[in-house]
């Protein structure tokens, strides 16, 4: 008896070893948007557990971040060619790229990166990194059928719709492993706190009916998720 416990306990030793090397392994991530104010923060995270990031812009000047695990290649999330060149080796790649609001914004871009990104990962096969897509609130669910969207003012509903957009073609592919992940109602900078709650396609509202998130808790969860892979092929969402 005393010989099978010691086994046992060795067993156990064994298997929460294994297990927490296996959680200590660094993702190799493959990031688009990275410059933005959401991008930047999952970046940010991501190096801060460990993480490899290859960062993908157009305009590598851009990037202030230094860093030994992080790397920074010119490319273009709309170029699948591209993408499918740089893709092999990560294990995720993670799109937080989004309309430039300052000069003409084009909101189809939600779609067109969409499009580019899935084409270039089924192009890769099954072994392909999953996807990870920043995605907007707008197409969450309020009431039962009544989308976020309908209250959106309307100076903002075109680019709420480019993100549906882009979740609805989301929807529509079985075989590239994506997430769609959208924020709470309202995003903005702000602490760190790791303490938040997720839902699915209804929006999380905290007891006073508000619906809010820090840019940087919005992070945690993202890399979570790369890290968990808990959502594949599915929508999910946050909120305090």
């Amino acid at each position: 008896m005393q010989l099978f416990r010691r086994h046992l306990l060795l067993g156990l030793v064994l298997t929460f070893a294994l297990s927490a090397a296996q959680a200590a392994t660094p993702l190799h991530l493959l990031v688009y948007g990275g410059t933005g104010n959401i991008g930047q923060r999952i970046v940010r995270e991501a190096l801060d557990r460990g993480h490899e990031v290859t960062l993908v812009t157009r305009d590598p000047a851009r990037v202030k971040e230094k860093h030994d695990r992080l790397k920074v290649v010119t490319g273009d999330v709309l170029d699948s060619a591209s993408v499918a060149k740089l893709a092999p080796g990560h294990d995720v790649v993670i799109s937080a790229v989004g309309a430039n609001r300052a000069n003409n914004p084009d909101y189809a871009i939600y779609r067109k990166a969409a499009e580019s990104l899935v084409t270039a990962l089924r192009s890769l096969g099954p072994n392909a990194p999953r996807l990870i897509a920043v995605g907007g609130a707008g197409s969450l669910e309020i009431a039962p059928g009544v989308l976020l969207v309908t209250k959106v003012p309307e100076r903002y509903r075109a680019e709420v719709l480019g993100q549906k957009d882009a979740l609805d073609y989301y929807r529509s592919v079985s075989d590239v492993r994506w997430t769609y992940f959208s924020p709470a109602g309202s995003i903005a900078a702000g602490q760190r706190t790791g303490k938040f709650r997720l839902g699915g396609d209804q929006l999380v509202t905290d007891a006073k009916g508000d619906s809010k998130i820090s840019i940087e808790d919005y992070a945690v969860a993202l890399i979570d998720e790369a890290e968990q892979a808990k959502h594949l092929r599915q929508r999910f969402t946050i909120g305090y």
